[in-house]
């Protein structure tokens, strides 16, 4: 049941909410439309001044059929903590602005109106704090954008049986042709009887596997051999070009009788680095990704639609990227399904503070990992970014601590997952990161084909920043440049400014082939990041305005990007 729509709204400037227990009685004096944050225009608010504590309220009742089941209720991201009560019950505490959580309101609810309150802090004056591209400062300006405070994705309840099916972890193996499959299971100690899982994979309407196995503990790891084709042109496995996805279908089943039944997906996939080149299943793949802020004119980081969300991934294929590189947010997972089923590479990356503090080591480790749990996944997701550009860690250049850092980072995520590529530090100031990624905004063709031209031009600071700290030094990772262009032009009434500018269609074309042409002919660089698919508030530097408009044909677009 989707919780999306009007709920009552409250600033709490004054900070007493708590102590007059809004919690429990308030008659809330505004309205808001959730998810959108109340910055935004699609809000029905779109007030930009500081506001830090908010609160939410939201009445339901739930039908017969619901009662007697567990009840869950469901958060995709509040920004920054939340506390949440059902019927003035504490059910749910929760830090980080960018990943879900959820709660069991079971023994809140009550007969009749039920009610849900939500109380959320943002902390916007705070540097410290993860918080991506949302701007300390009332107004947005150069690299920084309007903030989001609250509730800024999807809220919904879920009723589930006493035993369900709480997540899986898939691991395929494209070398031998099996996926592995981590079950977890909530309830299995209350059941009474034998309880089994079913798992039937499909290709299209062809079975490809199903098994079955009896539940003994609250977790379960299978390998399934898929026995069907491999590559030679009749492969299933999943690229851009190609985007095949299994069906899943779970049921579990208590003695014999199916309480449960959860549909997913998964795509066989591999990314790897081979002798120095990195490949997309077992072959060198050249990545040509645009960078994507995730913002929107009138949702701030919320799209107005799943059609909105749709469009951006069908532009930026049409533009002729293969992948695109999520910056500084954890995208709505939605994004992320529409890549999966539509095609299209994505960078993960996490949304960072500022400046650094010990405060900002914990919750930065807090919510990262809960991104990579959450995106786990998704095939499309083939690369992890957890900082950029030095974010969070100004001094790492010289700072040891700030170093340290980093490398935890690294390696906090290849413990997590090690079937993905890491990069320590996007840009520049590397400490050990699996690819080597350049930032440079440079616009002269001459001088980008000199410096990509051998090893010793890429890795002497572009950016008149140090490419590694910490004693490290390249060893052989596979270049690619992940941000560069940046040029601005302007085709709409906003105004801004980019790295470089053109002042007419045939000049931004001329130096768009300048900078996609020097890199393309360079037999080092194994792939790119252009920077950006959309003009973002005062940034015009987009292919597109920042209402989806493109400033050149697409085929245009296209043409420069594919090299043509």
């Amino acid at each position: 049941m989707s919780l999306n729509g009007e709920w009552g709204f409250e600033y709490d400037d004054k900070n007493v909410g708590m102590k007059e227990g809004w919690y429990r009685s308030h008659s809330f004096s505004r309205k808001i439309n959730v998810p959108f944050c109340y910055q935004s225009e699609l809000s029905g608010i779109g007030e930009t001044a500081f506001h830090d504590i908010v609160w939410y309220r939201k009445a339901f009742e739930l039908s017969e059929d619901w009662k007697g089941r567990r009840l869950m209720l469901h958060f995709g991201a509040v920004d920054y903590s939340a506390v949440v009560w059902v019927n003035g019950v504490l059910v749910a505490r929760h830090e980080g602005g960018h990943t879900p959580f959820s709660a069991d309101i079971g023994l809140a609810l009550r007969d009749g109106e039920n009610e849900v309150v939500v109380r959320a802090e943002d902390y916007s004056r705070d540097v410290t704090l993860p918080r991506g591209k949302q701007y300390w400062k009332e107004k947005s300006e150069i690299i920084f954008y309007t903030r989001t405070t609250g509730i800024w994705q999807s809220v919904w309840l879920e009723a589930l049986p006493a035993v369900s099916l709480e997540r899986v972890k898939y691991d395929p193996d494209i070398d031998r042709n099996e996926i592995r499959i981590q079950y977890f299971v909530h309830g299995l100690d209350e059941a009474e009887g034998q309880v089994t899982i079913n798992t039937k994979i499909k290709f299209g309407e062809e079975l490809a596997a199903e098994e079955e196995h009896q539940l003994t503990h609250s977790s379960l790891t299978r390998t399934i051999a898929l026995h069907d084709y491999n590559d030679h042109g009749l492969g299933r496995w999943w690229s851009p070009e190609r985007p095949n996805l299994y069906d899943v279908e779970f049921t579990i089943k208590v003695n014999g009788k199916a309480i449960d039944q959860v549909t997913s997906y998964f795509g066989m996939r591999k990314i790897s680095v081979e002798n120095g080149k990195l490949c997309l299943n077992n072959r060198p793949y050249y990545m040509r990704l645009v960078l994507d802020q995730g913002y929107f004119p009138d949702g701030i980081m919320t799209a107005p639609s799943y059609e909105a969300l749709k469009q951006d991934v069908e532009l930026t294929k049409a533009m002729g990227f293969n992948g695109t590189r999520k910056h500084q947010k954890i995208e709505d997972p939605l994004f992320l399904h529409l890549c999966d089923k539509l095609g299209l590479l994505v960078w993960g990356e996490m949304a960072n503070a500022y400046a650094y503090s010990e405060q900002y080591v914990e919750r930065m480790m807090q919510e990262w990992q809960e991104a990579i749990k959450r995106d786990y996944n998704h095939p499309c997701v083939v690369v992890w970014v957890p900082i950029n550009e030095s974010w969070g860690v100004p001094n790492i250049l010289i700072d040891e601590q700030q170093q340290h850092h980093a490398m935890t980072l690294y390696h906090l995520t290849k413990s997590l997952d090690i079937s993905r590529p890491v990069i320590s530090n996007d840009g520049w100031e590397h400490v050990k990161s699996d690819l080597y990624t350049v930032h440079d905004y440079e616009w002269r063709e001459g001088v980008l084909l000199d410096r990509y031209s051998t090893v010793e031009g890429a890795t002497d600071a572009p950016q008149k920043r140090e490419m590694h700290v910490g004693g490290y030094a390249y060893a052989g990772e596979p270049v690619l440049v992940t941000e560069f262009g940046g040029i601005s032009f302007q085709r709409s009434e906003w105004e801004g400014w980019g790295y470089s500018g053109a002042d007419s269609e045939e000049d931004l074309e001329k130096r768009l082939r300048a900078v996609f042409g020097a890199l393309q002919r360079s037999t080092l660089v194994q792939g790119f990041c252009y920077t950006q698919i959309t003009d973002v508030e005062q940034e015009i530097n987009g292919l597109l305005t920042y209402d989806r408009k493109p400033k050149l044909p697409l085929e245009t677009i296209r043409s420069i990007v594919l090299g043509e």
